[in-house]
């Protein structure tokens, strides 16, 4: 029979080398971890209206309660009905910016408000088809997508202003 001694300075060695692995292992991990770290932290820090001069950090938010407050009006003069609701307005202006910009997840969300508070489906339907009949919109600025939205809200019958380009006609080829 074969008998079998156990080595004392073995043991050792294999904690040894499991403890530096694992110290290896956290360093790695520190390392990597540190440039995002220093990114974050790095810079001036940015406030939200940071690149705007002083004097219009007060004015400007009476401007857009007192717009917004214009819009609801205008929609409550031209419109008839539910639609010209004030709840029926920012709800439904708010589904129809959604839509266009593909979030049909929070679109979804809101049209259901939208329902629960008794207004129409149908001038979503209607006020989204004349956005799109308008064409495309310039991604850059957000206020042109609004301003279009409101327009197609009070008279979603309103004609198309822009032209399609030449290349989208009908009878001519894209490629």
């Amino acid at each position: 029979m074969r008998q079998i001694v156990c080595d004392p300075v073995r043991p050792k060695m294999s904690a040894h080398r499991s403890r530096f692995l694992a110290a290896l292992i956290g360093a790695v991990l520190l390392w990597s971890a540190a440039p995002a770290a220093v990114a974050q932290s790095s810079g001036e820090p940015k406030g939200p209206d940071q690149g705007k001069p002083p004097g219009n950090q007060q004015t400007e938010p009476g401007k857009d309660d007192k717009k917004k407050i214009d819009e609801f009006a205008e929609a409550a003069a031209l419109l008839t009905g539910p639609a010209a609701n004030p709840e029926c307005v920012w709800l439904g202006r708010r589904v129809v910016n959604l839509l266009w910009r593909d979030d049909l997840d929070t679109a979804f969300r809101h049209l259901d408000l939208y329902d629960r508070f008794g207004c129409p489906g149908g001038h979503i339907q209607a006020t989204f088809r004349c956005v799109v009949r308008q064409g495309n919109i310039d991604p850059k600025s957000p206020e042109s997508l609004n301003a279009r939205v409101h327009a197609c809200w009070i008279n979603p019958s309103l004609a198309p202003t822009a032209t399609a380009p030449a290349s989208a006609q009908p009878g001519t080829s894209s490629q």
